[in-house]
C-alpha cells in the first residue's frame, strides 16, 4: 500500500482530499498543527459548519469505512527536524503540500499577517524540498497553488498550463527559443508566497531532479464530498466570513441569513472556479499521474469554468430572492477583466467537471441554510484593505442587513 504524506490534512481541501484517497486504497498520515482553527479564534471567526476534533473525525472514518488515517501534530514551517523524522520513517510515494495560510484578504490585514503568510507558506515549502533532498528520497510533490498568481489584468491570452514560448533577439539577428514559467503578477501577500514557492519548485526540480506538480487552483465553490458526507462528524469546512470565505459560498451564506449579497465594486472580477469535489477529484488524478525526472515542473491549471462576481451574485438572487449590494472593494484590483485559461490535462485525464448548472448549488445552499444560526453576522463584511486608498467592504445602510 502507498503511502501519502498530506501537510495541512485539516483544511478546507486538504480535509476532503484526505478522505478521498484513503477511500481509494492509499495509507494517508496528515500532518497539521491547526493554524487555521487558532487563526479563527483569533478572529473571532467560525466555520458555519461545525467542524469536530482531529480525534473524533479520523474515529468517525474508520466507523465509516473502517480505514485508517494517521496524525502527526506539529509545524511544518517550523519543527524541520520532526519533518526529516517523519519523512525518513515513512517514506512516502507521495508528498501532498496543502500547509499554507491560504487567504489572500488575510494576508493583506496588517504587518503581523503579512508576515506570517511569508514565514510560514515560504518555510513550509522550502523545509518539505530540502528535507526530501537530504534524504535522497524520491516522492512525487504535489502542491496546491492558485490561479491568482498571474493576477487579473486581463491581457487578452490564454493562460497556458505553466509555461509559455518566448523568442528573443539576439546578435547577428538570430532568434532565441525560450520556455519561460509564464509571468506572474500576483495581487496579494498571499499570491506573492505562490508564486515564489514556482521559483523553489522550479530550482528544486532542475538542480535535484525531484518531481513536482504545481496545481494551480481556481475559487473553490462547494463544501461536501462523497466522503465528507458519510457522516456529520466528517462535515467539511465552510468559510464564510470577509477574510477566508470564498465568493460563491459567502453568496450562498448571506442568502442564507437575509443579509445583501455583498458584490464588490462593479462585480466585473472575472474568476476560475471549481467544486471541492473535483478539487479531490484532480489530486487523485495528480497522484496517479506523475511527472518524469525531466527537470521541469508539471504544471496544470486546476479549474473548470469562469465567471464574474457579477453573474454570480445574479445566479443566488434569483433562487434565493437575496438583494444585491455593490460595496467599496478593498482590494487592490482592476474593476472589470475577462479571463481565458487552459485545462486540457485534466480534461485529458478524464475529469468530467461540475458546473454551477449541475444542482449542487442547491446542495450548498441546503448547507447554508441548515446551519445559518451559526453565523456571525459582524464578520461578514470584508474589512481588512490591500491599501489606505481602499474602504472596507460594507453594506452602507445599516439597515438593510
Amino acid at each position: 500500500m502507498e503511502n501519502i504524506l498530506i501537510i495541512g490534512g485539516d483544511g478546507f481541501c486538504g480535509w476532503p482530499t484526505a478522505l478521498h484517497l484513503s477511500q481509494k486504497g492509499y495509507a494517508v498520515t496528515i500532518v497539521d498543527n491547526f493554524s487555521r482553527r487558532q487563526i479563527d479564534e483569533s478572529l473571532g471567526a467560525n466555520s458555519l459548519t461545525p467542524i469536530k476534533s482531529m480525534n473524533e473525525r479520523l474515529a468517525a472514518w474508520k466507523e465509516a469505512t473502517g480505514k485508517d488515517i494517521a496524525f502527526e501534530n506539529f509545524n511544518v514551517a517550523a519543527e524541520y527536524q520532526r519533518l526529516e523524522e517523519l519523512l525518513a520513517e515513512l517514506k512516502p510515494s507521495t508528498i501532498i503540500h496543502f500547509g499554507e495560510q491560504r487567504a489572500a484578504p488575510y494576508s493583506m490585514k496588517g504587518i503581523s499577517q503579512k508576515r506570517y503568510t511569508v514565514s510560514n507558506n515560504i518555510g513550509a515549502t522550502h523545509n518539505v524540498l530540502a528535507a526530501v533532498t537530504q534524504l535522497k528520497l524520491e516522492p512525487h510533490i504535489i502542491h496546491l497553488g492558485t490561479m491568482g498568481v498571474y493576477g487579473y489584468d486581463d491581457d487578452g491570452m490564454e493562460i497556458p498550463e505553466g509555461y509559455l514560448k518566448v523568442y528573443v533577439p539576439g546578435d547577428d539577428n538570430q532568434i532565441f527559443q525560450r520556455d519561460i514559467l509564464y509571468p506572474t503578477n500576483p495581487g496579494s501577500v498571499y499570491h506573492m508566497t505562490k508564486s515564489m514557492d514556482q521559483l523553489l519548485f522550479q530550482f528544486y526540480a532542475k538542480n535535484d531532479r525531484l518531481r513536482i506538480t504545481d496545481l494551480h487552483q481556481g475559487i473553490v465553490w462547494g463544501t461536501q464530498t462523497e466522503e465528507t458526507r458519510l457522516d456529520d462528524r466528517l462535515i467539511n469546512r465552510f468559510d464564510y466570513d470577509g477574510d477566508y470565505g470564498t465568493v460563491l459560498n459567502r453568496f450562498l451564506m448571506q442568502a442564507a441569513v437575509g443579509h445583501p449579497l455583498t458584490v464588490h465594486g462593479t462585480g466585473g472580477q472575472t474568476r476560475a472556479f471549481i467544486h471541492i469535489q473535483d478539487t479531490v477529484k484532480c489530486l487523485a488524478l495528480a497522484v496517479a499521474n506523475p511527472p518524469e525526472k525531466d527537470g521541469q515542473v508539471k504544471i496544470l491549471n486546476q479549474m473548470t469554468e469562469t465567471h464574474t462576481v457579477r453573474y454570480l451574485a445574479e445566479i443566488v438572487a434569483k433562487v434565493s430572492g437575496a438583494e444585491i449590494a455593490n460595496v467599496d472593494n478593498p482590494r487592490n484590483e482592476a474593476a472589470e477583466n475577462d479571463l481565458r485559461v487552459s485545462n486540457k490535462t485534466f480534461i485529458t485525464l478524464g475529469l468530467n467537471p461540475i458546473t454551477l448548472e449541475e444542482g449542487l448549488l442547491e446542495e450548498t445552499q441546503d448547507i447554508a441554510m441548515r446551519f445559518a444560526d451559526r453565523c456571525r453576522m459582524h464578520m461578514i463584511p470584508c474589512v481588512s484593505t490591500w491599501t489606505e486608498n481602499q474602504r472596507p467592504g460594507v453594506v452602507q445602510d445599516p439597515q438593510a442587513a
